[in-house]
């Protein structure tokens, strides 16, 4: 079984066409237009909005474009982070419009502001996925966000109650900077969902590989 990853930082991600590389806006900058490096992600992290400006939405826009840019983000809201939840919403929200204008989902990172985020996705309305990426909450949470009709993506490191009330179908994995292998990573998800590795199949169905 080829396993496919959503979500990485890892520049020697494999294989390319089952690996999703998460890119920075500041990283895809100096790429070519269609660089030989698989499937990728494109977007504002919450730690990085105080670096960009409203001008960059429209690069961001571009590469966001490109048809081997099959995800939005990693974006989203963070209480940790430096810049303001005003500035944090306003870079997320950019990105949603995104994210529906060219039908692309979206990978999330989400630090103490679920409730915020929920109620983002109420008003917004999205058509497309919202992947709550390196998920490790509890069961309640999960629940929560499931109902609010996210999609939870996990990693080396996760809640197993958590894992055993995710369907499937809304249930990806990645390695995002682990040093385990997808397919180590798949095989300890099957084990707690007692099923088969190939089973977990919702990130080959999103990428259509």
């Amino acid at each position: 079984m080829i396993c496919t990853d959503i979500h990485t930082h890892r520049p020697e991600a494999y294989p390319l066409e089952r690996t999703v590389r998460s890119l920075s806006l500041s990283e895809v900058r100096g790429m070519p237009l269609k660089p030989d490096i698989g499937l990728a992600s494109v977007g504002i992290h919450p730690w990085k909005v105080g670096s960009y400006y409203e001008n960059d939405i429209e690069q961001l826009k571009v590469w966001i474009g490109r048809d081997w840019v099959r995800l939005v983000g990693e974006c989203g809201l963070d209480k940790y982070a430096s810049a303001s939840y005003k500035l944090q919403l306003y870079f997320f929200r950019k990105q949603i419009e995104l994210a529906e204008q060219f039908c692309k989902p979206m990978i999330i990172h989400c630090v103490g502001y679920y409730n915020e985020l929920f109620a983002l996705r109420k008003e917004m309305k999205p058509a497309q996925k919202w992947i709550l990426h390196g998920f490790r909450g509890k069961p309640q949470l999960a629940e929560q966000a499931l109902k609010a009709g996210c999609d939870l993506s996990f990693g080396e490191l996760f809640n197993k109650d958590t894992i055993r009330i995710t369907p499937v179908e809304h249930l990806f994995v990645e390695t995002d900077e682990s040093k385990l292998s997808i397919d180590d990573i798949y095989q300890m998800i099957a084990e707690i969902k007692d099923c088969k590795a190939e089973e977990l199949n919702a990130g080959e169905k999103l990428l259509n590989c």
